[in-house]
């Protein structure tokens, strides 16, 4: 038996939303929005089974993208961001069948059509223009139900991958936290005392501030036996953060450089979680970045993000930078005399970020201050033990990213598999196109 296709706007009605989202009166109605989640109104403007599409971008200015569509039945209002799309004769199309058709093909068919340079919207007579395969209504249904079976067993494969993927970031997590504790490596005696270290940190610090490189800090409070959270073995000490550290320089590039400057800049965003620095570059005018580009990044110094919910963005500096950091959410440093992937690794320990996301202050940004991070209390092993600690936790790491790759990997095929299943499903064995007669 043949198939037709035949342009969606023939085959149903088109209908732009009618409420502002945000004007919406909560009541008994369903309100359909970009969101997955259903909001509510007090009046219903559609009735019947509808497939519900939004007309904008997902994704913000010059972006062509749509997350979702949504299927809907029964009474219920649209936010006038979207339209609703009803078939003009249910025993001709059905809505839920045509739901399935356009979601499964929601790049070609939807995202392709969005047009716009800032503002991306999808018009709507460019749905109208989409060409939907019409099959026999019981074919329609069929597809339906053998959809529904496969997007069960693809949300089972999905959720046991959700799984595989958390215990590994709990592998991960543990691996971090066995290290900051002295379980990780074996103890087989240092040469030089973490004691010592700590006497070597404070000369070299001395040094620095009499040879004007760094700023005298202000003193640290001494660690009392309350505030130590678990044992640690003989040979390491407990001690502040701040004590080896060092903060980069700040620049004021409103004195040295002029409002009309076009520079490039990086920030919170431009921060890859996964070991690397610079993701991509930003560029602004000085005068659109006011004072917040502060922070001149520098060879060997760690940039980490003290807001949230951006902690754990962290990466350290392989190489010099001209540019600088766009907001002042981060702290640029530098350890002395102890090996900077230690401190790196330190903070990415889960127990400290949850520490440190417990003493934010602030409302709308919400953040650890300069004070709460150099009190932080740091477990300090002698630096020969450091840097076995690190060569560990390289390779612990790289085992967990390894796994995370393989499973994500599975993750892609299984979604490449459920739609390559639901193409040849919607493929006729033979096709008629009907032509106007003008």
């Amino acid at each position: 038996m043949s198939w037709e296709k035949r342009k969606l706007g023939d085959l149903s009605s088109i209908t732009k939303g009618k409420i502002g989202i945000t004007k919406a009166i909560p009541g008994e109605y369903p309100l359909v929005v970009t969101s997955e989640e259903r909001k509510s109104h007090n009046e219903y403007h559609f009735e019947g089974d509808a497939v519900v599409i939004p007309l904008v971008s997902s994704t913000g200015h010059g972006h062509r993208s749509l997350k979702r569509i949504h299927y809907q039945t029964g009474k219920f209002a649209v936010g006038n961001i979207l339209c609703a799309v009803i078939p003009n004769d249910s025993n001709i199309l059905s809505a839920e069948f045509l739901y399935r058709f356009l979601d499964s093909n929601r790049e070609k068919e939807l995202v392709s059509r969005m047009r716009g340079m800032a503002n991306v919207t999808l018009p709507m007579k460019e749905i109208a223009n989409i060409e939907v395969p019409l099959p026999p209504l019981d074919e329609q249904r069929k597809f339906v139900e053998e959809y529904k079976e496969l997007e069960t067993a693809n949300n089972t494969l999905s959720a046991e991958i959700l799984y595989q993927l958390d215990l590994v970031k709990q592998l991960r997590q543990a691996f971090l936290r066995e290290a900051m504790q002295g379980k990780l490596v074996k103890q087989n005696g240092a040469n030089e005392t973490a004691t010592e270290l700590l006497a070597k940190i404070k000369a070299e610090k001395d040094k620095l501030i009499k040879e004007k490189k760094i700023k005298k800090q202000k003193p640290l409070p001494p660690i009392s036996e309350d505030e130590i959270p678990f044992e640690i073995p003989e040979s390491w000490v407990w001690c502040r953060l701040g004590i080896p550290i060092f903060y980069t320089d700040n620049l004021d590039i409103q004195k040295k450089l002029s409002a009309d400057t076009i520079i490039n800049y990086v920030d919170i965003d431009c921060i890859d979680n996964s070991r690397q620095l610079i993701r991509e570059m930003k560029t602004s005018r000085v005068s659109e970045l006011s004072t917040r580009a502060r922070r001149i990044l520098k060879k060997g110094f760690i940039v980490y993000s003290t807001v949230r919910p951006y902690l754990r963005n962290i990466a350290i500096i392989e190489e010099e930078l001209p540019q600088m950091i766009g907001t002042t959410g981060f702290n640029v440093f530098k350890p002395i005399s102890v090996n900077t992937k230690y401190i790196f690794y330190f903070l990415l320990n889960p127990d400290l970020n949850k520490k440190f996301e417990e003493m934010m202050v602030g409302f709308n940004s919400p953040s650890i201050t300069n004070v709460q991070f150099e009190n932080t209390l740091l477990p300090l092993p002698p630096l020969s033990e450091q840097q076995r600690i690190v060569a560990k936790l390289d390779e612990l790491m790289a085992y967990c990213d390894s796994l995370e790759v393989s499973i994500k990997n599975s993750q892609v095929q299984n979604e490449m598999l459920l739609s390559q299943v639901l193409r040849e499903a919607l493929k006729p064995k033979e096709i008629t196109i009907k032509e106007e007669v003008l």
